[in-house]
């Protein structure tokens, strides 16, 4: 630890706080620096990362805790350092920079910007020594000094012309939206994602691997339209070896980032919240399509984690833990062989051959613990009772995991994002929908009361939240989310406020992030001044985009508020991405499902009646992906889909593209008509 402390001592930010003791002088992103970078004419040197991100420590070691490297930084430039979860909106436009510049992007992200904000060189990591042929940190920072004091007026338009690349690129490949979507694109879509589909070790395309949760996704709807058997199994493979590989954590629950490998074995260790809440909502869609208890297990036990490890006292959740402990990647999920072999005793080599535990390793000399066949099969295979098999191994775990929390955790990165709480919420709706676990109804309904009552100040949302203070405004994304969580919200509770608030949120969202030329949002809303380029996303990458989040739910508002205009909004921006979806839809895969239900149309379910809630508990369960689903539970009907259908009698009304169907008087009823009409 440096004697000195920076500017970043007085952040929340868990990774500025890793850097407010380095002797690099560096600032927040805000007013101080940039005037400071005009009044002394120097170039900024933004540097972006993120709690969680393996390179950005190294980085952070070798370079920015040397004092000679610190001098040339101090003395050269006005140093920036951004956390890339609380600013996304910065990271974007950077990120986009350098992989203009440089043709690739990561983190960590150093990027060089002349006092006016505008980038003109960058990169992602740079060695202390050349290495790796890339060249030294220290070179790159007298070469950019050198450029920008000799050089200056190059530099100067090099910066225009990077900032109209970037304004330019905001267009995107955009056909007009009257190319309407069809079947035969849904089949194209389809047809490519399974081309990408890796037959053995499940997931799509090669390592490094991402869960690629919204491709899952797509695939199970698209079964559930056409009962295409190969779009099923490749989703399920891919759920599958993600929950038996290193990926997915054996003994605590949860899921790493990504996979090193295509097996899904060596994860990079770190756990993101989004993932989770990810791979939960998939996963509860996978249990409500085939009732397979293995998805059943998994999401419960993923919730475990994260309310074990990713939940505040006050029902909000953390944002990520990181991958290393002690200094080194893993080695808070590894063992070795003589380890469980010291706390199991008699049954370590039944488990070290269930979780493929060797003396040598089977990821650099140690061991990640990963399951290479059912219990049944395993069972079946050494003419052991698979039950007795389940109840042993389970016993292990459960002793090796008591183990575990006795070692040096990973850090936790425990700020509290919007958008991020708004994706756990969503899942947590879809747990209880599937599950009918109404421990997760209950979770939902408190992290949205802890949403509203702490991301919201003075009529404003606000993006993160840490130790009683909440800041910078809210991104498109967190607005989209978090109206979505509202929806699902609804869905489950039959509370129609839920709805009202999603309407009130989305006029807002449409008044302040609208592009006017475009149906499309941009990622920041008008009044933010601090930015060069207002950008648009519309990739679904990690998380999906705000834009293809914003089409999902103006269309189911539409038909709740009966608003057409939000429909045809939200058809024409999908319509607009067709070329785009059909090429490359795992990079659109959220959008896809957007596809879906415009072209196969929205069924809205209503019930109403004395006991709407019982037939809710009914119809929850049930796997029916392109739905509005209201219900009178709270006995307010001032809604289009209710309106003059209250009475005592209970009763399922159903209708599809502007076709009503005769109210049914039991679930079973309207399911068995359901099936024979769909």
């Amino acid at each position: 630890m440096h004697k000195h402390t920076n500017r970043l001592i007085n952040e929340t930010s868990p990774y500025l706080l890793q850097h407010a003791h380095n002797p690099v002088d560096w600032y927040p992103w805000g007013d101080e620096a940039l005037q400071r970078a005009k009044v002394e004419d120097k170039p900024i040197l933004v540097s972006i990362g993120y709690a969680a991100c393996h390179w950005c420590h190294v980085m952070e070691r070798e370079s920015f805790e040397d004092e000679s490297t610190a001098e040339l930084m101090n003395k050269y430039f006005i140093n920036i350092k951004i956390d890339r979860e609380e600013r996304p909106d910065l990271d974007h436009v950077y990120m986009d920079a350098v992989q203009a510049m440089a043709g690739n992007g990561g983190w960590p992200l150093n990027v060089f910007l002349m006092p006016d904000g505008k980038p003109f060189y960058g990169g992602t990591y740079f060695p202390p020594t050349r290495a790796f042929n890339r060249p030294s940190w220290k070179e790159i920072l007298e070469g950019v000094h050198q450029a920008y004091t000799e050089r200056k007026h190059e530099m100067e338009s090099q910066a225009e012309n990077l900032t109209a690349h970037l304004t330019n690129a905001n267009s995107f490949g955009v056909s007009p939206a009257k190319d309407q979507f069809t079947k035969e694109d849904l089949d194209l879509i389809a047809t490519n994602m399974l081309k990408q589909g890796d037959k053995e070790h499940g997931g799509f395309g090669a390592a490094p691997k991402f869960p690629q949760t919204f491709t899952i996704q797509y695939l199970l709807r698209y079964h559930y339209y056409t009962k295409d058997e190969e779009s099923l199994h490749q989703a399920l493979l891919s759920l599958d070896k993600m929950i038996y590989g290193g990926i997915y954590d054996q003994l605590g629950g949860g899921f790493a980032r990504y996979s090193t490998d295509a097996e899904w074995l060596a994860p990079h260790f770190e756990k993101m919240l989004y993932d989770n809440a990810l791979l939960v909502s998939v996963m509860a869609e996978a249990y409500q399509l085939t009732k397979n208890e293995l998805y059943q297990h998994t999401i419960d036990h993923t919730i475990q984690f994260v309310q074990r490890e990713l939940m505040s006292d006050e029902g909000g959740f953390f944002s990520a833990l990181d991958a290393d402990s002690e200094g080194v990647e893993g080695k808070f999920y590894t063992w070795s062989k003589v380890e469980i072999e010291e706390v199991l005793g008699n049954d370590a080599s039944l488990f070290c051959e269930f979780y493929d535990v060797s003396e040598h390793g089977n990821w650099e000399h140690t061991n990640i613990l990963r399951v290479q066949q059912s219990f049944k099969d395993f069972a079946i295979e050494r003419s052991l009772d698979a039950v007795k098999l389940q109840q042993t191994i389970q016993d292990c775990k459960q002793k090796l995991f008591a183990v575990r929390e006795q070692r040096v955790r990973p850090s936790l990165d425990d700020k509290i994002l919007l958008g991020w709480n708004a994706l756990m919420n969503i899942a947590l709706s879809k747990a209880y929908a599937s599950t009918l676990d109404e421990t997760y109804k209950q979770l939902a309904v408190s992290n949205m009361n802890f949403i509203e009552t702490r991301l919201y100040k003075q009529q404003e949302w606000l993006h993160t939240y840490k130790q009683g203070q909440a800041k910078i405004p809210a991104f498109l994304d967190d607005l989209a989310y978090l109206a979505l969580a509202y929806i699902h919200l609804q869905e489950i509770t039959g509370e129609s406020t839920y709805l009202s608030k999603a309407c009130d949120l989305i006029e807002r969202v449409i008044r302040e992030f609208s592009d006017e030329s475009q149906a499309l949002f941009y990622f920041t809303p008008k009044e933010q001044v601090d930015i060069i380029v207002r950008k648009k996303e519309i990739y679904d990458g990690a998380t999906q985009s705000g834009n293809s989040v914003m089409a999902n739910v103006l269309l189911y508002l539409a038909k709740v508020f009966d608003k057409p205009e939000w429909e045809e909004r939200a058809c024409s921006m999908i319509n607009s991405f067709r070329s785009l979806i059909n090429r490359y839809p795992t990079s659109f895969g959220f959008w896809a499902q957007q596809a879906l239900v415009i072209v196969q149309g929205i069924e809205e379910i209503a019930i109403v009646g004395d006991k709407a809630s019982e037939f809710l508990r009914e119809l929850l369960p049930v796997y029916l992906p392109g739905k509005v689903l209201q219900s009178s539970v709270d006995g307010e009907d001032n809604f289009p889909l209710l309106r003059n259908r209250l009475q005592k009698k209970t009763l399922v009304y159903h209708c599809k593209n502007y076709v009503c169907i005769e109210p049914r008087t039991t679930v079973s009823e309207f399911l068995y008509h359901h099936r024979s009409v769909s």
